[in-house]
């Protein structure tokens, strides 16, 4: 899922489409068509950017619209996908790789090696953060050109990964659990137990909020200190998160449904 300042904009990867709901009261404003297997998807302050994990590809929508802007040819089976302010980052599954490329035209501005099954990706500003399911790890590469600057030990199973203006925020599939790192070193600070399998993770400006795939709900850690505020319930399978700036959103996988709290 992700937010457009007006819209919410969720991958249906069945269908091969993205919807675009009004984030004010959840009117479906258009289902558009993208590549085979939508998953994870990000905006750039004009446009959306949706991975298409089975065609290796990542388009590009007009946000205003839906228009298809251009289809870009990545690594193999990509999922994460991050703005960095100037271009987009697509991490590579399969290919143990992130892909770099122009938001402005789609131009591979390079691709750089990461961990072993990398999924979910960030950008604190600085650096873009990559998850590493099999390694169990996050590493850290400089924005600017690609440089690893780490490698950093994060629970069993890592999937996606949120930053809170100052830490990073990783989801342990496995372990059922969250990790808190500093992003200027990736000291960790904290891991902190949330519900079974979580996935996602968004970030509300004071809390952090988890999708937990196993028993459909979500969960709210206070960004302070991981103090547990709460656990939720969502639809069926919940595995997408987004803010809009006053309600978070939760796409349920296994019953066609987004919930807003």
């Amino acid at each position: 899922m992700a937010f457009d300042g007006a819209n919410i904009w969720v991958t249906n990867s069945s269908d091969n489409t993205v919807s675009k709901l009004r984030a004010s009261d959840g009117s479906n404003l258009g289902t558009f068509a993208v590549g085979v297997t939508p998953t994870y998807i990000a905006y750039d302050g004009a446009n959306i950017w949706v991975a298409n994990s089975n065609a290796n590809t990542v388009s590009k929508l007009r946000a205003s619209d839906g228009t298809t802007l251009g289809t870009f040819g990545v690594g193999a089976l990509p999922f994460g996908v991050a703005f960095d302010g100037a271009n987009i980052w697509v991490v590579n599954y399969n290919a143990n790789t992130v892909s770099k490329l122009r938001a402005s035209d789609g131009t591979t501005l390079g691709t750089f090696a990461v961990g072993v099954l990398p999924q979910g990706v960030v950008f604190d500003g600085a650096n873009i953060w990559v998850t590493s399911a099999h390694d169990s790890a996050i590493t850290e590469l400089r924005a600017s050109d690609g440089t690893s600057l780490g490698t950093f030990a994060v629970g069993t199973n890592p999937v996606d990964v949120a930053f809170d203006g100052a830490n990073i925020w990783v989801s342990n599939y496995v372990a059922n659990t969250v990790s808190k790192l500093r992003a200027s070193d990736g000291t960790t600070l904290g891991t902190f137990a949330v519900g079974s399998n979580p996935t996602t993770l968004s970030f509300d400006g004071a809390n952090i909020w988890v999708a937990n795939q196993g028993d459909n709900t979500v969960s709210k850690l206070r960004a302070s200190d991981g103090t547990s505020l709460g656990t939720f319930a969502t639809g069926a399978r919940p595995l997408g998160t987004a803010f809009d700036g006053a309600n978070i959103w939760v796409a349920n996988q296994a019953d066609n449904t987004v919930s807003k709290l």
